[in-house]
């Protein structure tokens, strides 16, 4: 079955970046668009990125646009997450999922601080 694993979450302060990983089995990597979705404390889930399945086609969402970037690597089943430019807005579980609308993962947690 799917399996996804996250993580390089951590605290940063504002104007910091940091890389998420997302490591993947159970199913053909290759083959599958993946999303990078996160949910805020008391929010729901928040679709923040996807990337198609040979990485050639990438999509943002407005709030992250110019300063997320979303990348893979099939031969190691991995999907990445760069973020800079970190706003305390942008705090949140972050997950990756093949359904961004049912991540079934644990997440990575991303806290910054203003």
């Amino acid at each position: 079955q799917v399996h996804l694993v996250e993580s390089g979450g951590g605290s940063v302060q504002a104007g910091g970046s940091l890389r998420l990983s997302c490591g993947a089995s159970g199913f053909i990597f290759s083959g599958a668009d993946m999303n990078w979705v996160r949910q805020a404390p008391g929010k729901g889930l928040v679709w923040v990125s996807r990337i198609s399945g040979d990485g050639s086609v990438t999509y943002y969402g407005d709030s992250v646009k110019g300063r997320f970037t979303i990348a893979r690597d099939n031969a190691k089943n991995t999907v990445y997450l760069q973020m800079n430019s970190l706003k305390s807005e942008d705090t949140a579980l972050y997950y990756c999922a093949t359904d961004p609308s049912k991540p079934r993962s644990q997440g990575t947690q991303v806290t910054v601080s203003s």
